[in-house]
């Protein structure tokens, strides 16, 4: 009798797909968090937003900082219409411009994060604090079409629509997160997970719609991608 031949090895695993060019993480604070500029947070955070409405032309009168990078990006601090211009014309993404708005963005993040009570120490403008946020230089004769920045806003629109019902869970988690942070010092993981998985969500969407590193489409996802 013929042995029984063993069973043909499993296939080798493909390459891990590659990240989402843009990419944030936030360092959860397990410490005491101060409960005293907690409760004046937003009051505590007016001159850093002074400072941000001269960069950006924002008209800082709302809290939920969600919102900034939003209004940042339709004001005069973020570079949108001069790389759309350049992609569609030269197929150029001149660098300058490129780090210019790396660094807006990442000062926005240490804002939000302020603002979502995820940490209390006031926001740097050049310093990384807790937050880690990186998005890839693109290559745009290879990795992008010089077209799509005209339509990109409009396909964004199912992701709009998502982001919107987040946000509203932010009002809620926020609420909840200040209370949680005034009477125990420390703020929830589970919230901090939720807010900092929409600030995820929230910056692939603006990466792809506004700043125009990357065709590729955002994921669906408050995980990393």
């Amino acid at each position: 009798m013929a042995a029984p031949q063993a069973p043909p090895p499993p296939p080798a695993p493909g390459p891990a797909p590659a990240a989402y060019p843009a990419r944030l993480d936030v360092e959860y604070q397990d410490r005491p968090l101060n409960r005293l500029t907690t409760f004046f947070r937003i009051f505590c955070a007016i001159p850093i937003l002074i400072l941000l409405a001269t960069i950006t032309g924002w008209n800082a009168g709302g809290y939920g900082g969600e919102q900034s990078t939003t209004v940042a990006i339709t004001g005069t601090g973020l570079l949108f219409v001069p790389p759309l211009l350049m992609i569609l014309f030269r197929e150029k993404y001149p660098r300058w411009w490129f780090d210019w708005n790396v660094q807006l963005v990442r000062f926005l993040a240490r804002i939000e994060v302020y603002l979502n009570l995820m940490d209390d120490r006031y926001p740097s403008t050049d310093e990384e604090q807790a937050v880690r946020l990186e998005l890839d230089y693109p290559d745009v004769k290879r990795d992008l079409n010089r077209w799509l920045p005209l339509v990109k806003w409009f396909l964004a629109i199912p992701h709009y629509i998502v982001l919107f019902f987040l946000y509203i869970g932010v009002v809620f988690v926020l609420v909840f997160s200040w209370f949680a942070i005034l009477f125990t010092g420390r703020m929830p993981r589970g919230a901090f997970d939720y807010l900092l998985g929409v600030g995820r969500w929230h910056l692939r969407v603006a990466a792809y719609a506004y700043l125009l590193i990357t065709d590729r489409y955002p994921p669906f996802s408050l995980d990393p991608a």
